[in-house]
């Protein structure tokens, strides 16, 4: 919980709106709300959320889903920030970990400890699993994650270098070029 009372959770279907809301501030701060195509139909196919029986004490159970979605409620009601994530592999381990797709939190609710209480939850799964690694990428430019995330002892891996194919470029490796 939240130094000011906010609470934490998985999301459910009923969240997809206020998600891709979420998705879309996001983009807006990383000024790139133009290579948003994800949909509320996209997110409903893709995400996995906590099935209706367990929303009791019992351990959560998931629909089908790549990736899943954890939730910062504020006191006021409103979803003040989200993590997305999925399980990961390390071959060297041998274990599992959690790749953070995104973390963000509404520029209202920012400064009250909502974003640590995300990563400290998504921490906690990682041990849960059996898991070594919690990973994700920051830009270069955005100091103030960077130095957030160097506060809950992050380190920069280098030289490990990001690399992704995507577009046509995906296209092409995989063959289906024209």
């Amino acid at each position: 919980m939240a130094s000011d009372g906010a609470t934490i959770r998985h999301a459910t279907r009923e969240d997809v709106p206020a998600i891709l809301g979420l998705i879309h501030e996001l983009a807006a701060y990383e000024k790139s709300t133009h290579l948003v195509t994800a949909t509320e139909d996209v997110l409903y196919k893709t995400l996995s959320f906590t099935t209706p029986s367990s929303q009791d004490s019992s351990p959560a159970t998931f629909t089908p889903g790549f990736a899943k979605t954890i939730l910062v409620i504020a006191p006021d009601g409103e979803i003040a920030g989200l993590g997305v994530y999925f399980y990961n592999f390390s071959t060297w381990t041998g274990v599992p970990g959690i790749y953070l797709e995104d973390l963000f939190v509404k520029p209202a609710y920012r400064k009250r400890g909502y974003g640590k209480v995300i990563m400290r939850e998504l921490a906690k799964e990682v041990l849960e699993v059996g898991g070594q690694r919690f990973e994700w990428n920051c830009l270069k430019w955005n100091e103030p994650s960077l130095q957030f995330y160097k506060s809950l002892g992050a380190e920069i891996k280098e030289p490990w270098v990001q690399l992704r194919v995507d577009g046509g470029a995906l296209k092409r490796l995989a063959g289906l070029d024209g």
